[in-house]
């Protein structure tokens, strides 16, 4: 994809502090996440993984702290995180998959903040892969992957509407999150972690995209 793709919504210029803000408050939970992943029994090379990623997301964080002339806020200890293998890398996957959706809107609004996409899209690639090798262990690892997927599913709602609660995004947030929800469900059933959604439902939110 590039900067260009007519399938991610172009936003007023009106919305662009407010992704900004919503993209360094989600560096920083990444950034903490990652840290608290590798306190985890994670295979070998997903810690390594995780090392390089950490990394990614510190420099990502101080780029917009930079951009926005504010510190994002420190916390006393590192956010909760599942332990379970099969179920950390669902916890992974679905929030890298929802920062990749707010990458595409912020390299839409700012080309120049491209190189942050493509990072976003290879972290997304190295979780779902490891979820699809999760998914084809077997029925007890595939079990325990599904079932930690559709609990993150039905939580992600409410972390959208915490995310688009600016007052900028007010017009266009039933939109924006008819958008990512559709994308993010779209990977979820390609993996067999959802059941594919009924052709009305899938009409419903193309319509609801159109509409941003």
């Amino acid at each position: 994809m590039n900067s260009a793709d007519p399938s991610v919504p172009l936003l007023p210029p009106s919305t662009e502090r407010a992704l900004l803000e919503r993209f360094l408050k989600a560096e920083a939970m990444a950034m903490w996440a990652v840290q608290a992943a590798q306190l985890q029994d994670v295979p070998t090379s997903v810690r390594a993984f995780l090392q390089r990623h950490e990394a990614d997301e510190a420099e990502h964080l101080e780029r917009f702290e930079s951009m926005l002339g504010v510190r994002s806020w420190g916390r006393a200890r590192l956010p909760a995180v599942p332990q379970p293998w099969c179920a950390l890398a669902v916890h992974l996957f679905g929030y890298e998959a929802l920062g990749l959706e707010f990458a595409k809107l912020l390299a839409a609004r700012r080309p120049d903040l491209f190189d942050i996409l493509r990072d976003e899209e290879a972290h997304v690639a190295f979780f779902e892969r490891e979820v699809r090798s999760l998914m084809s262990r077997g029925t007890r690892p595939s079990r325990c992957t599904t079932t930690s997927a559709r609990s993150w599913w039905r939580k992600l709602p409410r972390t959208l509407d915490r995310y688009l609660s600016d007052e900028s995004l007010g017009p266009y947030r039933e939109s924006i999150s008819g958008h990512i929800l559709m994308h993010i469900e779209r990977r979820f059933v390609a993996l067999n972690l959802l059941p594919s959604p009924a052709p009305d439902a899938c009409r419903e939110e193309s319509i609801a995209t159109q509409a941003i």
